[in-house]
């Protein structure tokens, strides 16, 4: 049985693979999206299928939304000719248990799917020109935003729409302002954009893009001030900001050899020609969170109903802080170096490791939470508990450490930094009592030898700073009784703040020695310092 609309009329062959269809007439919903578009969403990705868009089909299945969502491609236009209409725009989401079950469903409140090419601006306009949207979101990732390079120059393919102006106009951000601009000439009328990409204050990246882009417009006589006014006045033009958090690898082939086994055709995983890993299903975590900035100028679909947070813009911030400095990505962080360095290939596999689960424990529980930001909607002990026992322990999550300790130098401030600043800046606290997260810093460094716990060599996962951080590294040998990491622990653009003036330095330099002292020396290390 293929995936495509026809085919749910086969209730008892679905019910027979275990899989949950919609619960709601597609067709009325269609027609509804048609006349009166509510939501446009740009980057039809895996996250956007396997939970925005289950998300909004509870809405639907429990008659709580009369639309649908359309989905636009902006950067690989294969996404749509050969995955959302193979399928007509249906998705089989697969949300893979850690007792080895899966829960599936057809997904489809995906009504519509188009790419963002100058054939599809007609139906693109229309949808903008219409009172009834209410958003356009986004799941672009972070680049998606980006107008500039390091040196503050406009992309070349940037600064070609912004010459050319909006009847012209092809990067993500340009079209959505071009889009914009309609809606303005046709009123004025009220909308939200709503990023949903994994950074910090990401609604504010859609504001700052839009903005730009507007304002250079109207110096280059293609729109009015009036245009830029509006795009400005956040009464019309809303930007809210949110945090979401749900693993959703590429498809797994052993997930695609489960399906066709079950009864399933069509389900190869499709690699575009600028490398996208798309398939019919969408395979993920169970684990998801999505906590929004309520901040909507043309009113929102219900969407608490399944289970979103909605709240102001300091408490997602407080979310954001709790997951990126102390519950999530520290813990990470730590598996991702130590992972390499004991040959590690898969983050499920560690945390069997006693060791390295003491190693998260203590940087979570015991260090990480005294200092806490507590958002108050979620508590930050019971999000820890999940990663530990839930998220990380996930062996059908192919997540590896490898991947994760890319761009370490990036990320050790937020992950490390912020905690220790939080230890140095209350009295009742000592910096110098801490042990996990020493480790873990002095970890990264001996992983920037490229040299594992069994004296073996690796690659190291690509980082910027790379080239620096090994000036220093390649100062040490493995056996060496001493070694003078100065030129990196004291890096505050690295941590945030020089470890030896909060007496840190010489403890991590301690650690780091004891782990060059010949084969397992890193886990003997960890394991002193933890007393196993």
């Amino acid at each position: 049985m293929k995936l495509n609309i026809s085919s749910l009329e086969h209730t008892s062959k679905w019910a027979a693979m275990d899989v949950k269809l919609p619960n709601f007439d597609i067709k009325v919903i269609k027609d509804n999206t048609q006349k009166t578009p509510e939501w446009i969403h740009f980057g039809a990705g895996n996250i956007f299928r396997g939970f925005v868009a289950k998300c909004h089909q509870q809405l639907l299945n429990e008659g709580l939304a009369q639309t649908g969502i359309i989905a636009v491609e902006t950067f690989d236009f294969e996404v749509i000719t050969k995955v959302f209409n193979p399928s007509e725009n249906l998705a089989l989401v697969v949300l893979m248990n850690s007792n080895g079950s899966f829960d599936k469903t057809v997904v489809a409140s995906i009504v519509e799917s188009m790419t963002s090419e100058s054939k599809n601006i007609q139906r693109l306009s229309e949808i903008f020109e219409a009172p009834s949207l209410q958003i356009a979101s986004f799941t672009i990732t972070e680049k998606g935003y980006a107008l500039k390079d390091f040196s503050g120059t406009y992309y070349p393919f940037v600064q070609v729409d912004l010459d050319r102006g909006p009847e012209h106009a092809t990067h993500a951000m340009s079209v959505v302002t071009a889009l914009l601009y309609k809606r303005y000439q046709k009123g004025a009328m009220p909308m939200t954009l709503l990023s949903m990409d994994n950074c910090a204050n990401n609604g504010d990246k859609v504001k700052d893009a839009v903005i730009t882009i507007a304002d250079e417009w109207q110096k280059k006589g293609f729109v009015e001030k009036g245009f830029v006014e509006y795009v400005m006045n956040e009464n019309k033009v809303s930007y809210p900001i949110s945090m979401i958090d749900k693993i959703t690898p590429r498809p797994s082939d052993s997930i695609k050899e489960a399906l066709v086994e079950n009864g399933l055709e069509d389900m190869e995983v499709i690699v575009t020609s600028k490398n996208t890993y798309m398939a019919p299903f969408v395979n993920a975590e169970v684990s998801e969170y999505l906590v929004i900035e309520d901040k909507f100028t043309n009113g929102r679909p219900k969407l608490e109903k399944a289970g979103v947070l909605f709240c102001d813009r300091a408490t997602v911030n407080k979310v954001e802080t709790m997951k990126v400095t102390t519950c999530l990505n520290p813990l990470h962080t730590a598996l991702a170096v130590t992972g390499c360095l004991l040959g590690y290939e898969l983050i499920a596999d560690e945390v069997k490791n006693p060791t390295l689960k003491k190693l998260i424990e203590t940087i979570g529980y015991v260090e990480g939470l005294p200092v806490v930001t507590d958002p108050i909607i979620l508590s930050p002990k019971a999000f820890i508990d999940e990663v530990v026992h839930a998220r990380f322990a996930n062996p059908f999550i192919p997540d590896t450490p490898q991947r994760i300790a890319t761009d370490t130098s990036q990320k050790v401030g937020i992950r490390f930094g912020e905690t220790i600043k939080s230890y140095v800046e209350n009295p009742s606290l000592d910096p110098t009592s801490l042990v996990g997260i020493p480790l873990a810093i002095a970890s990264w460094c001996r992983y920037l030898m490229g040299i594992d716990d069994q004296g073996n060599t690796f690659e190291l996962s690509s980082d910027p700073m790379i080239k620096t951080l090994k000036e220093t590294i390649d100062t040490v040998k493995m056996g060496d009784d001493s070694a003078d990491l100065s030129p990196i622990l004291s890096n505050s653009k690295i941590f945030g703040l020089n470890l030896y003036e909060v007496g840190l330095g010489n403890k991590i330099e301690t650690m780091f020695i004891r782990m060059l002292q010949g084969p397992g020396s890193v886990e003997k290390t960890l394991q002193a310092y933890f007393k196993l």
